[in-house]
This record gives C-alpha cells, structure tokens and sequence, in this order.
C-alpha cells in the first residue's frame, strides 16, 4: 500500500484539473495514491483522468451529483495510505511538499498533521506576490513560528490561520473525527481542524510555500454565500469551549456570521428569516448603523434591494482576493 493518499474532489474544472493532477505527478516523493472523486461532473472531466496511463491515479464517478462534502468523503472512504491530503481541483501542490511534509510526520510520532504555507496563484497560474503575503499577513500565517502549534484551538476557530488544502494528515487522526460532516457542507475545511483541535490532536506549522491556492472567476452567488453561512451557523452553533475568552468569542463570531447571514436573506427575499437573525445578532453585537441598514432594506421590494446591494458591491473597495480574481 502507498504510505500517502492524495485526494482531489473535482466538479465540471476540467481546465483547471490538469495542473493538479500534474503538481501531484511532479512531487520528488513518489510513495503515494491519488484519488480523483468526481461529484458528477457534465464536462469532459472523465477524458480529461483518463488520459493518463497512470496506476497511481484512482477514479471515482459519481453518476449523479452528491454534494461536496460526500464527494470528499468518497475520496477519503477509498484511501488507504498512512497520510492523507485533500485539495481542491483548482490548486497544486510545490513539488517537494510531501517530501517535507512527509518527512516530519515520520520523525515526529506524536505530530497528528502538518500545515504549511501556501501562494496565491491567479487564473493563469501565476504566483502572485502581494497577494501571497497579504493573505499571509491577514490570517496570522506569518505570526507562526516553525514547530508545533501551541494554541491549536485559538488557530483554528478564532484566527483561522490554518489551511486544509496545504496540510498532511495522519489518516487515524481522521477517522477519530469521523473527517467532514454532511451539515458542515461549504464550510467543511474550517470545521475539521476545529474538530481536530477540540479533539486535543497536535498541529505542526512549516512555515515554508509549498502550496498553491488560486484564486479566479467572479464573485460568489449569491445562492452559494447563503449556502456557506448556513454551514458555518452549524458549525459554530455546536462547538462549545470550556476557555471563557474562546467562549466569548465562538459567541460574538456566531453573531457576526448570523448578521452576515441575514444580510444576505434579505437581499434574497427572504424577509422575516433574515429580520430575524439580524435581531438576534444585534442581542451579543449591540445596535449598529450596519444592522438598522439592513433591517431599513427589508421593507424595500426585492428587486430594490438588490439593486443597492449590487451598486454597494460595485463601489467599495476591492481587497487583494478581488484583484487576483478581476486581473
């Protein structure tokens, strides 16, 4: 058996899925299996896996569509290396990546998984610089010291420092969190090294780029961002930690996310829900311009609202993720 399995779940990125699977077939360290679970993809996905005379590729078609977070599952029921990696169909890895990361959990037994950092890459799959250290620099990446994570908990929820697409895990310590929960569809990643921090599992951070984490296409719908806060709403609403400041914090964090939410109800039209929610954000955030706005929205026709939501989109600035994306 090969000691890494490698899983990449892909849907209708044909284009993008050759640089993948070619970041994998490129990596110095060639002890591995990679797994290609394909969520029922329309496009010439299939053609694309099958034309390469590989017996360390495993492909996995689903007939029909079944969702993220159980295309990702399927990948992981079918592993059967000792470590495990999971990207997405857009991403590569650097080719020493498992060779690092690989040689830490071998010398280091008592490591559950290793993170490392990871480039931002634009739709031409070039490296963009700026981009890689002001992501870097936002989510506390560059505040983390090589070696063992010492406040794994903190990391995880409150800084979300960590990234599921540029870390190697110990499969056993994934299966002791029984890996991604359906619920937790769209926000999967971020659930998991949550779990696997509760759970009392030991991070190890190499602060070396040996990811690549591209950023393309426009913005997200609004369908999808609907989507991802119902998921995140889950998941926070179920952890509960016995630090008070992190108590505090999963709370006031579960405010934002439900008055991000009911945002975006409002904006759909899906009036009372998202008043609600708004309501009860404001119990932990307090009052604010930004609540009464959106509460002051609701009472506009649909078409109107999104009219302004639109034009706000338009005329704020844009941040670094917005750049890559637009150039």
């Amino acid at each position: 058996m090969p000691k890494v399995s490698i899983c990449i779940p892909t849907y209708n990125r044909s284009h993008y899925l050759r640089y993948s699977i070619f970041s994998v077939l490129n990596q110095t360290y060639t002890d591995f299996e990679l797994i290609i679970c394909d969520d029922g993809s329309t496009d010439n996905t299939a053609e694309v896996v099958n034309s390469y005379n590989e017996p360390r590729i495993n492909y996995i078609r689903h007939p029909q569509n079944i969702g993220r977070s159980r295309n990702m599952r399927s990948g992981f029921d079918a592993a059967t290396g000792d470590y495990f990696i999971k990207f997405d169909d857009d991403d590569g890895l650097t080719p020493e990546f498992l060779e690092k990361t690989v040689n830490i959990l071998d010398n280091h037994p008592q490591i559950d998984f290793v993170c490392t950092n990871h480039w931002i890459i634009n739709k031409n799959s070039e490296k963009v610089e700026s981009a890689t250290q002001e992501n870097s620099l936002k989510w506390g990446k560059s505040q983390l010291q090589n070696g063992l994570i010492p406040d794994l908990l903190w990391q995880t929820f409150s800084h979300q420092s960590l990234q599921v697409g540029s870390t190697l895990f110990r499969r056993e310590c994934l299966k002791d969190v029984d890996y991604m929960r359906p619920q937790a569809d769209g926000c999967e990643d971020f659930d998991l090294l949550v779990r696997l921090a509760i759970a009392g599992k030991q991070g190890y951070f190499l602060p070396e780029y040996l990811m690549e984490y591209r950023f393309h296409g426009g913005q997200t719908s609004l369908k999808q961002g609907i989507h991802f806060l119902k998921a995140k709403n889950f998941c926070i609403n179920s952890y509960h930690f016995t630090d008070e400041k992190l108590e505090q914090e999963r709370l006031k964090k579960l405010a934002i996310t439900q008055q991000s939410l009911g945002f975006k109800l409002i904006e759909k039209g899906d009036t009372e829900e998202g008043r609600r929610l708004l309501e009860k954000s404001s119990e932990m955030l307090g009052t604010s311009q930004k609540t009464n706005f959106g509460l002051f929205l609701s009472y506009f026709p649909v078409k109107v609202r999104r009219m302004i939501f639109d034009l706000f989109r338009k005329i704020r600035p844009k941040d670094y993720t917005e750049q890559v994306r637009i150039n």
